[in-house]
């Protein structure tokens, strides 16, 4: 038989994406939603890069350290489908199964105008000119075809940058030296040292005795110290560990082979330690078993591709504001060592025990922060873009901004950015300048949120409507568990006032006449704690230094348990207390003291302390302590579904129902002239204050709208326009069979996922 050749195809689109991690996944997603033919190619059989089944990194983000920061979009949108349907438990690392492969490629499969090759690895990259793509050319490996693509937009999500390198792009690789930049994260001069890749493994409780003998050239790890001295403390018996990681000597790039192979002797290393060698954990691991070890390692940092502006670690320590914002991140200056296990020691905040108050955390804590769409468009190819962790920004400012949560926004920004400069006609280095509004206001509109924008869509014709509701609730405060309370017992959140602390609370009204803590004092004799009340800008705003004091006085507290300490403040206007804002209520440090926590959150008041240098973080995963405010906040009005922001910030911008009154309730949008609808759009509340892996298997949350209905005001009734059984998504949008004409269109909430209020954060309506 005579030999034969592989076969070839070409294909056009508007929009190639190479690249399907979860910032090419959604900025595929994003292009093609926004109408743009689009062909999304990703060299691995699945979606998801280093969230998928092959590797198993958790997606992180902003909420991880931030409460209401959950990046929201398409990347919401799968992950609250993935815990609705899938039954793991989310663990941090190398729990994650082929339930969220397949929640990945149901949404790929349903996305009109989206064509996706996986197993498709780009080889090159062909130009029409010197500073444009032509085409880009992929090889299926499992079918022997070559494919060569076409279009006027191409977006890197490879990672390594091999789109734009193969174009001739500059880019960067290794970290700058402090004089550069000025950074406090860089070394003092600038070398080629990456952050490396991790290998990722995941065991299984047999509930029997389960030996293990590790192979002849597994490593061999006999010392203590290289675990509980440099900060790789094997401390569950799950496995997951991150810091099985290596980079440097190895070129990440180029030896990615022989990284992969060094990492799986570690691995094998590392368990051989626990199982049969550590004294600390033998006893505990004598019943588990490796069920899976990852074969694909997860990189952290390669090629960064140099764009029109390059982002340093200033921006996100400072929170810069950008005019071109079009995403948000809120992780930590991340920096792992270089050379990971080979280094004298692992990533610097494991190394001081994630000490939360030492100065590498203060100087490292950041954000939320916004990320501009220049460092997204390469500078030296005029139709590439770029999305993931090889945007353009210096090796310390990677640290924050590579983590998957933060590079799915930068990807949804980037997609909805190049299929509306195609339909403008603009070139993408002048979207930023050009067309950055619409940008924004269609990202808004597709349930992102963005620090410095909200909603003001000329076309929602709900922003002038008349609001009202069948009730609202107040915001009265959070008290104890009645439980903790009876027993005179610590609760699991309750901790001595070792730090301040700060308690956000939503003002309505223009007058607060007093407010009360719940305390405990078990010191035997009196104690004094410093309380202060302080305007804040939005619930982000940490600063305990700079800020004015609207009063400030010391408390007197009684030995004994629970005790509710009335505060008469009798702050007003002319204190400076200001309707539609936040306060916050601050104690000092007193060791001898707990602040209780309330029972349950309050909606959108959270609670912080003070980590240093004049700055506050987040309180444990965000709980509310316990206050009372007098008189009661009307904090959840109708109006706020129509003022432009779909979570708190600013303000709570929640409307909720008295949750004292059984439901159904409604929320009403009414009209001086009659309007003819054809779309609503809702925003609802829950998967906002804790990132992913806070939430339970098959979780769907409680506060989320579960059986609604829509009506509209036709002929002096009510009418039916459709009806939703079973919903969970936090984000929807209906389109009508046919338009309406009405004065009058509400949303009856019938039942919640378990919530007693009904709550919606935004509606809009569109002809």
């Amino acid at each position: 038989m005579s030999a034969r050749t592989h076969r070839r195809k070409t294909e056009q689109y508007d929009v190639v994406v190479c690249g399907g991690g979860l910032a090419g996944f959604c900025a595929a997603v994003a292009a093609a939603r926004q109408g743009a033919r689009t062909c999304l190619v990703q060299d691995r059989p699945v979606f998801g890069g280093n969230s998928s089944s092959e590797v198993r990194v958790t997606p992180h983000g902003a909420a991880a350290f931030h409460v209401y920061a959950k990046e929201t979009g398409i990347i919401s949108e799968l992950l609250i489908e993935e815990r609705a349907r899938n039954h793991e438990t989310v663990f941090e690392n190398g729990w994650t199964n082929s339930v969220w492969d397949m929640t990945m490629y149901d949404m790929a499969q349903g996305t009109e105008n989206l064509t996706f090759y996986l197993n498709t690895s780009i080889r090159d990259v062909r130009m029409a000119n010197a500073r444009n793509i032509a085409s880009v050319i992929g090889y299926v490996a499992n079918a022997e075809l070559e494919l060569e693509l076409t279009a006027d937009v191409f977006i890197d999500c490879t990672g390594d940058g091999i789109v734009a390198d193969r174009a001739g792009c500059q880019w960067r690789m290794g970290s700058e030296g402090r004089e550069e930049f000025g950074e406090l994260h860089a070394p003092p001069e600038a070398s080629g040292d990456v952050m490396g890749s991790s290998l990722l493994f995941k065991t299984k409780d047999l509930g029997r005795p389960a030996p293990f003998t590790a192979p002849d050239w597994a490593a061999k790890l006999d010392n203590p110290d290289f675990f509980y001295k440099q900060g790789r403390n094997p401390n569950d018996m799950r496995g997951g560990y991150w810091w099985i990681e290596i980079g440097v000597p190895w070129d990440t790039i180029y030896e990615s082979e022989d990284i992969r192979h060094e990492l799986t002797r570690y691995v094998l290393g590392v368990w051989d330690w626990i199982k049969n060698k550590d004294p600390l954990t033998k006893e505990l691991a004598a019943h588990y078993a490796i069920d899976w070890i990852g074969q694909v390692p997860g990189k952290r940092e390669s090629r960064r591709i140099m764009g029109h502006y390059v982002m340093t670690s200033h921006d996100p320590l400072n929170n810069t504001v950008f005019e071109d914002e079009i995403a948000y991140g809120g992780w930590f200056l991340d920096l792992h060592t270089p050379g990971g296990l080979l280094a004298p020691t692992s990533e610097h905040a494991s190394s001081e025990g994630y000490n939360e108050t030492s100065d590498y955390m203060v100087k490292s804590y950041c954000g939320p922060y916004g990320i501009p769409l220049r460092s997204t468009i390469a500078k030296d190819v005029d139709n590439l873009m770029m999305a993931g962790r090889n945007i353009s920004v210096t090796h310390a400012a990677l640290g924050t901004v590579r983590v998957m949560g933060t590079t799915a926004l930068v990807g949804q920004a980037v997609g909805t950015t190049a299929a509306i400069a195609l339909r403008k006609g603009l070139a993408l280095a002048d979207m930023p300048s050009q067309a950055i509004r619409d940008v924004q206001q269609a990202l808004l509109r597709d349930g992102c949120f963005l620090l410095n924008s909200s909603n003001e869509d000329e076309l929602d014709l709900a922003r002038s409507a008349q609001v009202t509701a069948s009730s609202e609730a107040v915001c009265q405060g959070g008290e104890v568990r009645a439980d903790l309370l009876a027993a005179g017992e610590l609760g699991p959140q309750d901790d001595a006032l070792r730090q301040r602390k700060g308690q956000w609370i939503a003002i309505s009204e223009s007058r607060l006449d007093r407010v009360s803590v719940c305390l405990t004092n078990r010191s035997g004799g009196p104690q004094t704690v410093k309380a202060v009340i302080v305007p804040v800008d939005h619930i982000w705003d940490y600063r305990t230094d700079e800020l004015p004091t609207l009063a400030t006085t010391e408390l007197l507290v009684l030995p004994g348990d629970y005790q509710w300490i009335d505060w008469d403040v009798r702050l007003g206007v002319r204190d400076g207390l200001k309707a539609g804002s936040f306060v916050r209520l601050d104690l000092h440090a007193n060791s001898n003291i707990v602040w209780h926590c309330a029972d349950g959150i309050v909606p959108g008041q959270p609670c912080a302390y003070e980590m240093g240098q004049g700055k506050m973080r987040r309180d444990w995963n965000g709980p509310t302590r316990s206050f009372r405010a007098e008189p009661a906040q009307y904090a959840y009005a109708p109006q706020h579904v129509i003022n432009g922001v779909t979570r708190p910030y600013r303000y709570t911008n929640l409307w909720r129902s008295d949750p004292r009154l059984p439901l159904p309730q409604w929320l009403a949008l009414s009209w001086e002239v009659p309007q003819t609808i054809r779309q609503v759009e809702v925003s609802f509340p829950g998967s906002l204050l804790w990132e992913y892996r806070g939430y339970a298997p098959f979780y769907r949350d409680p506060q989320c709208p579960r059986d609604y209905r829509i009506e509209a005001w036709v002929g002096g009734e009510w009418e039916q326009l459709l009806a939703v059984k079973g919903n969970y998504q936090r984000h929807c949008r209906y389109t009508l069979e046919q338009p309406v004409h009405t004065d009058k269109l509400r949303m009856v909430i019938e039942a919640t996922n378990g919530d007693p209020s009904a709550a919606i954060y935004e509606i809009r309506c569109y002809a």
